[in-house]
């Protein structure tokens, strides 16, 4: 028998009508935090957290996350964020407004693996994954009974070698218009560019092992054959360069000569599907921030 799951974090969405999230980053220099704090309290918002990093005040880059809550927030933040471009022109800013209740819509990619998946899946449903799960994409069936007892709508797409190129053009019609951000939760396909550049910054993959290191196939095998002493795993933004994108969140455990490969395995697909599962919950509230390649984490 099947059951649907309602998230639970649904019923909150009320308390958040009038919250707002802002992203800001620029080159630092003096009046930034004053500027903007002035800027909100004309506007007759409330601050109601502030964290800024730089990384060196003497011509560094300036990173700052606000929640601000504001009365009738969703008519007045077209407005609000016309007027605040006087203030971004000024300090040359790149910066970003979100409702905090507008959910961003996700799209996990899964091929046979399902540990991570049923991680977010477990989150989403408890409520403390903020997301509305729009699909899973699978290039296999395995998941489909699991994922459609939640209620999310399941979606098969072989990928072979010759065929690869009418997968991904599917991929594209399911998700066009409708996602926000794409979790790739095991999935073991490579995303081709054209795909990338589409969702910039809005593609994370977990990668089975503390980057960078053993880099290729049987990450634990190599890992068993040098007798390592951690293993980890690394949640990072998918870019053209193979495991090499942003880095998001990382987490290791300690093992020992006595962890042979199957053991290994068992504890490495404890630590993906948590490090992956953080990365997935501070994209969705609008807690990161991309520099080059690197990323500044508010949490």
């Amino acid at each position: 028998m099947s059951h649907t799951y309602q998230p639970q974090g649904n019923k909150r969405l009320e308390d958040k009508s009038v919250r707002a999230r802002m992203l800001i980053s620029c080159p630092d220099k003096a009046g930034i935090v004053a500027a903007v704090s002035q800027f909100l309290y004309e506007q007759g918002a409330n601050i109601v957290q502030s964290d800024q990093y730089t990384m060196d005040p003497e011509g560094g880059m300036f990173f700052m996350r606000i929640e601000f809550d504001l009365q009738e927030l969703e008519q007045r933040l077209p407005s609000l964020q016309e007027d605040f471009t006087r203030v971004a022109d000024r300090f040359s800013m790149r910066w970003s407004i979100f409702r905090a209740a507008r959910r961003k819509r996700i799209a996990v990619f899964v091929s046979k693996e399902d540990h991570c998946l049923l991680e977010l899946l477990w989150q989403w449903q408890a409520g403390d994954l903020d997301a509305e799960i729009s699909m899973v994409i699978s290039n296999h069936e395995d998941m489909r009974g699991i994922v459609e007892s939640f209620g999310i709508p399941f979606h098969y797409v072989p990928v072979t070698p010759d065929t690869k190129a009418e997968a991904e053009q599917k991929q594209r019609e399911l998700t066009a218009g409708k996602i926000d951000l794409i979790v790739l939760a095991r999935y073991m396909q490579i995303v081709s560019p054209k795909f990338i550049e589409q969702y910039h910054n809005r593609i994370i993959n977990i990668h089975h092992s503390f980057l960078p290191a053993f880099v290729g196939g049987k990450p634990y095998q190599q890992a068993y054959n040098r007798g390592v002493k951690l293993i980890g795993a690394t949640a990072h933004y998918v870019t053209e360069e193979l495991d090499g994108g942003p880095i998001i969140e990382q987490d290791i455990q300690r093992v020992s000569h006595r962890d042979n490969v199957n053991e290994l395995k068992r504890i490495g697909r404890h630590i993906e599907r948590i490090v992956l599962a953080r990365a997935v919950k501070w994209h969705v509230e609008d807690r990161l921030l991309v520099y080059q390649n690197k990323t500044v984490v508010f949490v």
